[in-house]
């Protein structure tokens, strides 16, 4: 019982530790106003994405930069999407709109079609986004300053996250959660080694000289999650990668309800774990039956030392992550078990191979 307690504070107060190093050191893209003209080509592959994509295009029309292209590639969608970016091609001379080909054997949707989008572009630059976001003014601007900042090939961004209903808010903000309480973020830019990495799907911004001559979505054709995977194939090259949060600069919009949420959680959850099942138990033991255990003491002052860290962890999080800390901290318990939820479906899925999203499956 003792040595069982005494682990699980261990477990608290490392997790806060790390916490207070991402919150301390900030990781944020830095907002910058300097003007660049290096040509970035925006990149975004889309399925079945009608109620979202007009959003994402016509922030990118009010965005202040302006050296830059924009292409679309159209993943086999059976709704207006294809028709929706045809009327913003014929109405802007930097747009365009390209159908997707047949999906190979070996490949994953989401890769083939940024392999596909790659060879369509011009820009020093490649910035791949998903269709449900919305850019602000400034993120182009900030990001190149950042590549010429750090001589990176690959910066990758967290985005913010808008939720609306209270399913999206018991799921959605697990991402952070997990990012920012797990991984020292500076990490990733200072230490070289290839497994200490993090990305986001969401915001990759590649030197396109780079990219073109490794071919890293083709490289990673068949991984769920090609974000992480990448970022681990660049820095085993030798390249520099960086991964900040997006600071206000890009908002996305992931999930619209609760079922979604916990669908689109469980298909990549176990990435973060290096696919380890015992490693996934070892932690949601800790993280939800170690508190358990904790109260069942009915020692008044662990407790409380407990949960006034746990609290403060919720607390930086929800900060830096532009969320509402007050929520977040209400809302703890029934986050954690919205993860127990996530846990099981992801291992269910993962033994199974039985993962499908969006129609196909993954």
């Amino acid at each position: 019982m003792i040595i069982a307690i005494s682990v699980t504070l261990f477990f608290i107060v490392l997790r806060f530790v790390v916490t207070l190093f991402n919150f301390m050191s900030n990781p944020k893209l830095q907002r910058i106003a300097k003007p660049y003209d290096d040509m970035v080509s925006i990149l975004i592959p889309a399925r079945n994405e009608q109620q979202n994509i007009d959003n994402l295009l016509r922030s990118i029309t009010e965005q202040d930069y302006r050296d830059y292209e924009v292409i679309v590639l159209d993943d086999g969608s059976t709704d207006e999407t294809y028709n929706i970016c045809a009327r913003y091609a014929a109405a802007h001379t930097n747009f365009k709109v390209i159908k997707g080909k047949t999906l190979p054997d070996g490949w994953l949707g989401k890769n083939y079609a940024c392999y596909q989008l790659a060879q369509q572009a011009k820009g020093k630059y490649l910035m791949f986004v998903d269709a449900d976001e919305e850019v602000e003014r400034g993120l182009i601007n900030s990001a190149v300053h950042r590549m010429h900042l750090r001589q990176v090939a690959l910066l990758s961004l967290f985005t913010n996250q808008r939720m609306f209903t209270l399913g999206e808010k018991l799921v959605v903000p697990l991402m952070h959660f997990l990012l920012l309480n797990l991984l020292p973020l500076r990490l990733v830019y200072l230490t070289r080694h290839y497994a200490v990495a993090a990305a986001s799907g969401q915001f990759m911004f590649f030197n396109a000289e780079a990219y073109h001559a490794n071919q890293w979505h083709k490289q990673v054709r068949n991984e769920v999650v090609e974000d992480i995977e990448i970022m681990k194939l660049v820095k085993a090259a030798r390249y520099r990668g960086e991964s900040l949060l997006a600071n206000g600069l890009i908002y996305c919009r992931m999930y619209t309800g609760f079922n979604e949420a916990i669908n689109g959680f469980s298909k990549n959850f176990l990435a973060i774990f290096n696919y380890s099942v015992p490693g996934f138990l070892v932690y949601i033991t800790l993280l939800i039956g170690g508190p358990l255990l904790v109260i069942s003491t009915l020692n008044l002052p662990l407790i409380v030392f407990m949960a006034g860290l746990i609290m403060l962890t919720r607390i930086m999080i929800s900060l830096a992550a532009g969320q509402n800390a007050l929520l977040n901290v209400l809302l703890h318990p029934l986050q954690m078990a919205s993860m127990v939820i996530i846990a099981f479906f992801a291992i269910q899925q993962h033994l199974t191979k039985n993962t499908v999203w969006k129609g196909r499956r993954v």
